[in-house]
């Protein structure tokens, strides 16, 4: 749980600097026109922030962390967040630059587009997985005495 406690908190400090970076430096720069420099400031409060608090509420209710699928599910999501936004930046400075964006970026962009979704896909098998284990207890009786009940030794 701690790791998406701790990733929340990275994507809050990193979504407040891009914020502070686009306008800075279209300001120094006296770029007025469209950007992908402001939308990184929203990607990384709503995918990275607010995407690892949601799991870390779901972690706390289902017991998600721990589990070999969690791990592919953290390393691909958090790396399909790193290339996009990496992507969104070159592109974005390059563009308040002047400067030809690469066809490379796109192309690499679409890549953490991928990890990203490979990531969400795994999240989705892990919690369905979990909501089927859980869906056998009866529901009066908390998860946690459900299996001191049936050990009692």
């Amino acid at each position: 749980m701690r790791k998406s406690y701790y990733a929340a908190h990275v994507y809050m400090i990193l979504g407040v600097i891009s914020g502070l970076y686009y306008r800075e430096f279209t300001k120094a720069n006296d770029f007025t026109g469209d950007t992908q420099l402001a939308l990184i400031h929203t990607h990384l409060l709503a995918l990275g922030m607010l995407g690892f608090l949601i799991i870390l509420a779901l972690d706390k209710q289902f017991a998600l962390s721990g589990t070999k699928l969690f791990t592919y599910f953290f390393w691909f999501y958090n790396t399909g967040i790193a290339i996009t936004v990496a992507m969104m930046f070159v592109h974005g400075t390059e563009t308040v630059l002047g400067d030809h964006v690469p066809k490379a970026v796109p192309l690499t962009a679409g890549l953490g587009h991928t990890l990203l979704t490979v990531g969400l896909i795994l999240l989705f098998i892990l919690l369905g997985k979990r909501l089927n284990e859980s869906a056998g207890t009866d529901p009066t009786e908390p998860e946690h005495n459900k299996e001191t009940t049936k050990n009692p030794a």
